[in-house]
């Protein structure tokens, strides 16, 4: 199978799993009516940190993933600033940044900018999860290759062509009117797409059939098979009707014959024609409508500004805002009332204002995740989120003038958690904090919305079908130092007793032990060291 090969791939292969863990802080004073811990959330800082800080809790959870990321045009500059610790790479991105239409190795090190975060996003993914990627011209081919290598070719779902523009563009020789959103599952045979609504216009009863409104469908499908070619006669005329050439009929002969008896089979308005199948409202409303993949129903970038200025009242505050339509679309398509949705390159806020709006239209409780890096993530972004949360006053549209309700949380990132700030006491996370990252990074476990705390006073803090965890810590550099933060003989024993009479496996992580692990595992207990047991992430 062919393999994508760019410059600097080799020192960003496996970068995602060297980005250090940093808690998410809450911001009481920027966030709006905090609901807790399964609020909708808006974090300000670097997207690839942020992914990583989300996976203790969102791992395997979230349905819909939405991203808008830098095209790469040229036009304007974007600095690749990923802190990768290799000098060759650090002096290359130095040399060469930022990165413009000059640049001849933009296209790498857009590559090496999204290898990393496409790799966490799939880990936030759940099973039958789905991911949207906005995209141009300029990276389309690219990005294809790179989503075949990490999600694999054979959970492509589309290439949705967006008609973004209406406009003829004069100063370029072809008018640019359409953009592309790649869409790619997690594990395709797991995901399906909701079904449109059904156009109940199309739909009469001229025959006052008691089975209600109905359509014809043609006869007629593709391909040439043998089973489903055969001669249907028209009772009327006695005319006898073959498949058209290179299709055949659309079921067999006994099926047919079962549809001539619930008279589903007519032959034209005056019963002269060739043969048609009765399709009823009733059954298109259960089955839907499939989605298209030339969506220009869902407004342009030219509506999505103008939504913009109508919320914020002033210039243009954001270059390329999407138009809310089009992200409820692709959230209407591919969720449910109760999914999870993120956007980590979340710009002027449209991907929460949609979420809000489909909310107050169908009475669901989607939640959104966002993310953006750059200082506007307060005064736009977030703040956009806030004016159609609590009612924008001059707006038109009486739902939005109103307020959409709903909340979220503004978070920042943390301290990094590692050795070396833990063992000067620089930097020591709270306990729930710790305890879910080292659930996740020594067990693979996402906690959800369980709010972890300590249990016991033995420091139990989460069990599962085989291990009960102990996290034996305070953020406290005085007790870490102690001989009260290390694992006595009488901690285990008690440990071992109650691991054992529920039939499980104790693992504890502490600062130090008094016993060796030969006794431990004699007590079914496995010891991990801190902090030196970070490293394991």
């Amino acid at each position: 199978m062919p393999t994508l090969d760019f410059k600097g791939k080799h020192h960003i292969y496996a970068h995602h799993l060297s980005v250090p863990y940093r808690p998410l802080e809450r911001d009481e004073r920027r966030s709006c009516n905090p609901s807790g811990e399964e609020d909708n959330l808006i974090i300000h800082g670097d997207n690839l940190q942020a992914l990583k800080a989300l996976l203790p809790r969102y791992a395997n959870r979230i349905k819909c993933i939405y991203i808008d990321p830098p095209y790469n045009t040229g036009n304007k500059d974007w600095i690749y600033n990923d802190d990768v610790n290799n000098p060759p790479m650090q002096k290359w991105f130095k040399e060469h940044s930022p990165v413009d239409n000059e640049d001849m190795e933009r296209h790498d090190k857009w590559l090496c900018m999204m290898w990393p975060r496409l790799h966490l996003l799939k880990e936030l993914l759940s099973d039958d999860g789905v991911i949207f990627i906005s995209i141009d011209d300029n990276e389309v081919n690219h990005l294809w290759m790179l989503m075949d290598a990490i999600f694999g070719e054979d959970n492509f779902v589309a290439n949705i062509v967006w008609h973004h523009r209406k406009s003829s563009q004069n100063d370029i020789d072809v008018s640019l009117s359409h953009n592309y959103i790649l869409c790619y599952a997690f594990e395709k045979s797991s995901f399906n797409f909701n079904a449109g609504d059904v156009d109940e216009s199309k739909f009469s009863n001229p025959d006052n059939d008691p089975r209600g409104p109905w359509v014809v469908d043609p006869m007629d499908a593709p391909n040439i098979r043998e089973n489903l070619t055969y001669e249907i006669i028209n009772p009327n005329t006695g005319k006898v009707y073959l498949p058209p050439i290179g299709r055949c009929w659309r079921f067999s002969k006994e099926k047919y014959d079962i549809a001539v008896k619930e008279k589903r089979i007519i032959f034209g308005k005056r019963g002269t024609s060739k043969p048609q199948y009765k399709r009823f409202l009733s059954e298109a409303r259960e089955k839907g409508v499939n989605i298209f993949t030339i969506w220009s129903d869902v407004g342009t970038a030219a509506d999505g500004t103008k939504e913009l200025i109508g919320i914020f009242g002033r210039g243009q505050p954001f270059a390329t805002p999407k138009p809310t339509d089009l992200i409820k679309k692709i959230i209407r398509v591919s969720t449910d009332k109760n999914d999870l949705i993120l956007d980590s390159f979340a710009g002027s806020g449209t991907t929460a204002h949609a979420v809000l709006a489909l909310n107050k239209e169908d009475r669901g409780n989607r939640k959104f995740i966002l993310i953006e890096c750059e200082e506007y993530a307060d005064t736009i972004t977030a703040e956009r989120v806030r004016r159609v949360i609590s009612g924008v006053e001059n707006a038109k549209n009486k739902t939005l003038k109103e307020g959409l309700g709903g909340s979220f949380t503004y978070c920042t990132l943390g301290e990094p958690i590692d050795i070396k700030a833990m063992l000067t006491g620089e930097s020591l996370p709270s306990y729930p904090v710790l305890a879910a990252h080292l659930l996740f990074a020594a067990a693979g476990i996402s906690i959800g919305n369980t709010k972890l705390a300590q249990k016991n006073d033995d420091g139990l803090f989460y069990s599962e079908d085989t291990n009960d965890y102990y996290l034996h810590y305070q953020p406290d550099l005085a007790f870490l130092s102690s001989d009260a933060a290390l694992l006595t003989q009488d901690h285990a024993e008690r440990i071992r007793y109650a691991s054992r009479q529920n039939g499980k496996k104790a693992i504890v992580y502490a600062a130090g032990n008094y016993i060796g692990q030969r006794e431990l595992t004699k007590m079914g207990i496995t010891f991990c060291q801190l902090p030196y047991v970070l490293h394991e992430r």
